[in-house]
């Protein structure tokens, strides 16, 4: 790429000031501002000085940064806005109703403009100077901009120098511009805001679900207190393998990524090796990076979100924010209580094209409480106003800094156990009671309360690595079990549930099973060993203790499904339970064995415990001292 030195002598009939250029805009017309940092801010300017000249000027835009002097309630009659994302320097005098927001698919904006159901009457845009073929770059903000560009009356350009040329299907003819207005100023720039713990817990979590050679979509969204939380998670993808980007936005995260080598894109299914994009954001460092950087290829919104280009991406990853969600599954994200904060943008897009890519994952993150920590994101009922961007059965996974629920295929009472395990856990005993009252839940469930509402340490997680490398996870049973112990329970064999249950039953009511699932964790603990499964996860082995508080003794049993026995598991779960009551205080364990289980009995009577027991009509009851 070399551009035309002479460009301003050459292309002199085209050259006007700003001023100059904004006086052919007239009252009544529709103006096309650039997108984001790319948006023309001596045009902007300009034109905003116009101001008492002008009536019913309607300005549309996806999102700006820099300046947006036009944003003034005072100025409602000259300008009036209509945004299809809210971004923060418009966002006041929308919620004050003094402009308009248009909720729409990104995929489908360009369609507006080429259909003619949205005509532009003016383009403001900024772009490189022109090279010596007479062809200039879009540089950062292809996006919409590209269409707006085609489809205007009239299209005014800046032409910076400092607007990096990049790469893709971002030129554009110099005499398809109508006036150019030289400018040499910096590019705006827009640095990522450090996040902070709960939003790297939360992209951590996320970013464990993105596998080696991925292609992945980062949305722009952005949780107030929060930051754009998809934007963190690239933080925890430096040791991944060949990592593909087809994605929205671009920031200055994505440079550490590469030169950590974990991005190559050499797995992607199209625009192999490429990372495809159609606008980006950032410093002067990320602008740098990319200029004439063939490894960035910039597209249009109408391929870049094209959910069926999207789909054709094995392993596509779509990483999204939610402002709100329901029980049920339904995503806000948007809007919260009628009152707008963002946008639709690309999140339907994406969210449809990876549901439908082979093995590919629709996530959605959100912290789990408000910026004041006073209320809860997940909720029983959605606030009066609050619209539905992702409906409940297109919702899979959904990621909080507590953990992770997938939701997709699942039943009503499956999804609010799930999204309750995941919700804060201040909250977790009001929107179990929620649920239940509003039938989501079984009324019988009413009994348990807030059994397995108190959050458990971390430290009650352990991994066992088996002789043959297989690595068994332990952690806390949680709600969402109930179908794991009932597959568990009517696997054992009829002797491992005699040694167990001491009875001979061949059937566990629901409730029987429930009070497995259910626990008060202020006084009991239920661990569950797993291994990974096609569909989850499968529980092989289950510890409890229960406390009686008058002796702060603990009784203690488990059992492992039979397949997986004398391989220590039991020894395993045995002490990892006594370094868990040890820590809570409590003062032994008691147990009863029957005489026939031999196996039982060794493990506690090698466990290095005090340990005593007194036989009684075929059953051994063992005290155990710490």
């Amino acid at each position: 790429m070399e551009y035309e030195h002479n460009w301003q002598e050459k292309y002199s009939d085209m050259i006007a000031t700003p001023a100059q250029s904004l006086s052919h805009l007239k009252a009544g017309q529709r103006v096309f501002i650039g997108t984001g940092c790319g948006a023309p801010q001596e045009l902007i300017a300009a034109m905003t000085q116009r101001a008492r000249s002008l009536t019913n000027v309607e300005i549309i835009q996806l999102i700006t940064k820099g300046d947006a002097p036009y944003a003034d309630k005072k100025m409602a009659d000259s300008f009036a806005i209509n945004a299809f994302f809210i971004s923060s320097n418009i966002r006041d005098v929308i919620q004050e109703g003094f402009g308009d927001y248009t909720p729409i698919l990104l995929s489908d904006v360009p369609k507006l403009f080429d259909s003619g159901s949205l005509p532009i009457d003016v383009a403001l845009i900024q772009v490189t100077p022109p090279d010596t073929r007479g062809r200039v770059s879009l540089g950062i903000s292809v996006d919409i901009v590209r269409s707006a560009t085609e489809n205007a009356s009239l299209v005014i350009a800046e032409v910076n120098p400092n607007m990096p040329w990049t790469h893709g299907d971002t030129l554009v003819d110099v005499f398809d511009l109508d006036i150019l207005v030289p400018v040499d100023r910096p590019i705006l720039e827009r640095a990522i805001d450090p996040p902070n713990p709960i939003s790297r817990k939360i992209a951590q979590t996320a970013a464990a679900l993105i596998p080696n050679g991925s292609t992945i979509e980062l949305g722009l969204g952005r949780v107030p207190g929060y930051g754009r939380i998809p934007q963190v998670v690239m933080e925890f993808l430096h040791d991944r393998k060949d990592i593909g980007f087809h994605t929205e936005m671009i920031s200055d995260t994505i440079i550490p990524l590469i030169e950590s080598g974990a991005v190559t894109g050499a797995m992607k299914t199209i625009d192999k090796g490429k990372i495809t994009a159609s606008f980006c954001m950032g410093t002067k460092k990320l602008y740098d990076y990319i200029h004439d950087n063939p490894l960035f290829s910039f597209r249009p919104t109408e391929y870049i979100n094209d959910a069926n280009v999207i789909g054709k991406h094995k392993r596509m990853v779509a990483v999204n924010m939610a402002l709100e969600i329901d029980l049920t599954g339904q995503v806000c994200s948007d809007s919260v209580g009628g009152r707008f904060y963002s946008g639709i943008g690309g999140q339907i897009d994406f969210n449809r094209g990876a549901a439908k890519a082979e093995s590919g994952r629709a996530i959605i993150t959100l912290p789990s409480l408000n910026r004041e920590g006073d209320a809860s994101r997940i909720v029983c009922t959605l606030q009066p106003g609050s619209g539905v961007v992702i409906n409940r059965a297109s919702v899979h996974y959904v990621v909080t800094e507590y953990g992770v629920a997938y939701l997709h295929g699942k039943s009503i009472a499956e999804r609010v156990m799930a999204l309750i395990s995941i919700a804060h856990p201040d909250f977790r005993e009001q929107l179990f009671r929620e649920a239940v009252a509003a039938k989501y839940l079984r009324p019988d469930l009413a009994r348990f309360g807030n059994r397995f509402m108190i959050p458990v340490e971390e430290s009650i997680r352990a991994t066992f690595l088996m002789e043959d490398g297989t690595e068994i996870d332990f952690r806390s049973i949680k709600p969402t079990d109930e179908p794991h112990m009932r597959d568990l329970i009517y696997n054992l064999s009829q002797e491992t549930i005699y040694y167990r249950f001491m009875s001979r039953q061949q059937r566990f009511t629901p409730r029987q099973i429930q009070d497995f699932v259910y626990i008060d964790h202020r006084r009991d603990v239920a661990v569950v060993g797993t291994v990974p499964e096609a569909h989850g996860e499968q529980i092989i082995a289950v510890g409890t203790y229960y406390l009686n508080e008058k002796t702060n003794l603990a009784e203690v049993a488990f059992v492992v499904r039979d397949g997986w026995q004398n391989k220590g598991l039991g020894t395993f779960l045995f002490q990892h339970l006594i370094k868990i009551a040890k820590r809570n205080g409590i003062a032994g364990f008691t147990a009863e064995v029957l005489r026939e289980n031999e196996r039982m009995q060794n493990v506690f009577n090698h466990s290095g415990l005090k340990v005593t027991s007194q036989l009684e009509e075929g059953v051994y009851s063992f005290h155990m001292e710490f």
